[in-house]
């Protein structure tokens, strides 16, 4: 005989709506970081599925205090970590960071894939606390103080380590237009 459940009610119906909340307001910026930290693109729902169980698992118990984001981040990173071991680099890179539209020119598709692969490249070429502090900043937006506590690092080794990463970032650039002998197709 099948034994029907009573509905959820009190703290734990609140952290059933808070995390469909969550979920839905997050998802994109997860599944971002999780791709550009390396995860293959054919893994990329299973990895975002990874973060979200933790998430609910933990969401009763979470501190108010923390940032939500700052949380999600180091989540993803470590799934992210877990699901590239074993993989070889070139199994890594991104195939393109941006939707393509149909409706753009074949050359614009081609710009956007081109600065993709830099990005990527530029993002592997760099030690991993630079490239952490270099994703969450500059591509995903959070402040310096956010990255401080996803990182659980002090705030001025966030300024330190970003500024050393934006300063490679010009430097590659520099180097692939000198190489290339023309204005880098992003960078116009």
């Amino acid at each position: 005989m099948l034994k029907l459940q009573p509905p959820i009610s009190g703290p734990e119906e609140h952290a059933q709506r808070g995390f469909a909340t969550v979920y839905y307001a997050y998802f994109d910026l997860v599944w971002r970081i999780l791709r550009r930290l390396g995860v293959p693109y054919d893994q990329l729902e299973d990895a975002a599925q990874d973060v979200f169980l933790v998430l609910h698992r933990r969401l009763p118990g979470l501190d108010p205090q923390i940032s939500l984001r700052s949380w999600l981040f180091g989540t993803a990173r470590r799934v992210a970590s877990d699901f590239r071991r074993g993989l070889r680099r070139h199994e890594r890179r991104i195939q393109a960071f941006a939707v393509v539209h149909t409706h753009q020119p074949r050359e614009r598709v081609a710009e956007r894939a081109e600065a993709a692969d830099f990005v990527q490249r530029f993002l592997d070429s760099l030690d991993n606390d630079k490239r952490m502090v270099f994703i969450l900043a500059d591509l995903e937006g959070f402040t310096a103080p956010e990255i401080s506590q996803a990182l659980d690092v002090k705030l001025n080794t966030v300024y330190s380590r970003l500024r050393a990463a934006r300063a490679e970032f010009e430097r590659a650039i520099a180097e692939t237009e000198r190489a290339d002998g023309r204005q880098a197709a992003w960078n116009r």
